[in-house]
């Protein structure tokens, strides 16, 4: 349709009005909403600090201090909001999940807290019965150690869900999962197959035939052959998932390990092209497919970058968008999703801030100096775990990213899958000098002293999965022994060093994003027996919290915009039911989240 010569006037009319606005003289600052009446949290300096008001204005905090002077900047139209005694935090940061991976779980069958193969079986053959014919059956979230049987579901037993459609489980932690026959003959597996480095293919006693279950890059090399996401699914994947980050108060995202599925990097180019995203995604790319997705943020970016766009009001994208016409720049339907920050690493909510290095596996499979205490099922002999990678794959990947803005992540849980990150680190820094690169020490969940004071000359940071001292510390003291285990996840340790840290919920590995709970954990370590796994390294509310907050931007490089209430800051914020700071600390995961806000809107509300 062509453009009339109306709609073309009315879009130079709102360029030009709107820029002589903004530089009237002596405009002042009119709120779009002003917050009072509850604890509000800073989350600013070493020690816990409150404000009366809060003030919000286009995004942005403009204000932090006496409600008397925030009303100053009260107009005609400033929303009021009384937090009626609850508790207003800067919304919280999710430094290590995988939202496309759990937005594409959220269709597959739920198989957590399975108690046996037959309740598996049984909602697995739920799932087939709505699952189109064509796609495959899948589910997510069993834990061999926890069914009662001890072990995974073999291949004939999944056969039983299906013996002529692909059927494929994996456990809560990623890292393990079983197929039937169909699976593997589609993905090309038998007996014939020879196991990848770092994983392995379950065999038959005696024999080279399939048993059905697999581990680590064995796992990978079948999953990554599941069918694309597309259309209105791709939608689904997106959406439902950013509804539920948001439902556990994160104004920022993360997909750590974007290439898991073939289909990953078109599904979060399909958000970004329909502008689908609420909060933020921070990026990292699966190490095998990091040139792929550079390539993809590069045309992105492409298509997408212009200055004056960036710059629009939304009332100008909004007119821009409803009468067709062409805006400066030529670009009237490629805007860009303005942000107050004018960060222009995102790109309508999406940035692409790593590249993500597995070198070792999950409790059961984590690679260590020295031999598990005792062996997980299935194992015999002196067993260490694994190493997913050689070193020399580690070293080029530093060699290209150590002063580039793309921070390197590392999954590690034994001390020789770090050992092999600082070893990396160390020649980066002998080669190129010092950066503030800011790796990330996904998990590190046992790290000895000496490896501490190595990460933090080099200023390492440290993501714990907190969550999984309740659910996997019992685990970790029975296979790794109580020396290491009880020194896993050392938060306290390193908060008395002054080293910043995250708590992240790897979700899916955690069943559900929550951050309250990883909060809760750092705080009390306790099992649901109530052994509570390192005493030393338990940390205080406060400390927790800013390991989800302020802590957490400067993980990811954002500590300019977010993490803390102060003047300048995005109005990233979540409503808390009751403060975790004059809570029994052993109730924080019970605390609701009311509300939650993305640069001064409401992106969930408990509420109807």
């Amino acid at each position: 349709m062509s453009k009339t010569p109306l709609a073309a006037f009315a879009v130079a009319l709102l360029l030009s009005s709107s820029a002589l606005a903004a530089d009237a003289p002596g405009a002042s600052p009119e709120a779009d909403s002003i917050y009072f009446g509850g604890d509000i949290l800073t989350m600013a300096g070493k020690d816990p600090s409150y404000v009366e008001a809060l003030v919000v204005d286009d995004g942005e905090i403009i204000f932090a201090g006496t409600k008397l002077d925030a009303m100053g900047l009260r107009g005609p139209d400033t929303r009021l909001i009384d937090l009626q005694g609850h508790t207003l935090l800067p919304g919280f940061i999710d430094t290590h999940g995988h939202m496309i991976y759990f937005g594409k779980n959220m269709i597959d069958a739920d198989l957590f807290g399975t108690l046996d193969i037959p309740e598996l079986i049984a909602r697995m053959k739920v799932q087939a019965a709505k699952t189109p014919p064509g796609d495959w059956i899948v589910g997510f979230g069993y834990g061999a150690r926890n069914l009662k049987e001890g072990r995974a579901p073999t291949i004939e037993e999944l056969n039983e869900v299906s013996a002529d459609r692909p059927v494929l489980i994996v456990d809560s932690s990623g890292h393990l999962g079983s197929a039937n026959s169909a699976l593997y003959r589609l993905a090309g597996v038998s007996a014939a197959t020879p196991d990848p480095e770092g994983g392995s293919f379950a065999r038959k006693p005696g024999s080279s035939e399939l048993a059905g279950p697999m581990e680590e890059t064995a796992l990978n090399m079948v999953r990554k052959q599941r069918p694309p996401f597309t259309g209105e699914l791709a939608d689904r994947v997106a959406t439902g998932a950013v509804e539920l980050w948001a439902s556990y108060g994160q104004t920022t995202a993360s997909e750590c390990g974007l290439g898991l599925g073939d289909d990953d990097v078109d599904i979060v180019r399909n958000a970004i092209d329909k502008n689908l995203l609420k909060i933020d995604l921070y990026v990292c790319a699966k190490d095998s497919v990091a040139d792929k997705v550079i390539d993809a943020g590069r045309a992105v970016a492409a298509e997408y970058a212009d200055a004056e766009v960036a710059d629009r009001s939304i009332a100008q994208q909004d007119l821009i968008a409803a009468t067709g016409a062409t805006a400066p720049g030529d670009t009237a339907r490629k805007l860009l999703q303005l942000r107050p920050d004018l960060d222009k690493r995102y790109i309508n909510r999406v940035r692409l801030g790593g590249i993500k290095f597995w070198l070792d596996g999950s409790i059961d499979t984590a690679w260590f100096t020295q031999p598990y205490t005792n062996n997980p099922p299935g194992k015999t002999g002196v067993y260490s775990g694994f190493q997913q990678i050689p070193d020399e794959v580690l070293d080029a990947a530093f060699d290209r990213f150590w002063t580039s803005g793309i921070q390197i992540n590392m999954h590690m849980n034994g001390d020789a899958a770090v050992e092999q990150a600082l070893r990396a680190i160390e020649k980066a820094v002998a080669k190129y000098g010092m950066r503030d690169h800011r790796p990330v020490f996904i998990h590190a969940t046992y790290m000895r002293p000496d490896q501490i004071k190595r990460m933090q000359q080099y200023g390492g940071i440290p993501s714990y999965l907190t969550s999984s001292l309740v659910s996997g510390g019992a685990g970790a003291l029975f296979l790794w022994g109580g020396e290491r285990g009880n020194k896993a996840v050392a938060a306290n340790t390193l908060e008395q060093m002054g080293i910043p840290f995250t708590f992240s919920h790897d979700a899916p590995v955690s069943p559900q994003p929550w951050i309250l709970t990883l909060v809760d954990a750092g705080v009390n370590r306790a099992t649901p027996d109530g052994v509570v796994i390192g005493p030393k390294e338990r940390v205080t509310p406060y400390v927790a919290l800013k390991a989800v907050t302020a802590y957490a931007a400067h993980q990811i490089k954002e500590e300019d915009t977010k993490g803390t209430l102060e003047m300048g800051k995005l109005a990233d914020m979540v409503i808390l039911e009751q403060n975790p700071l004059k809570v029994d600390p052993k109730t924080i995961k019970d605390i609701r989240v009311l509300e939650t806000i993305k640069e001064g809107a409401t992106v969930f509300s408990l509420a109807p």
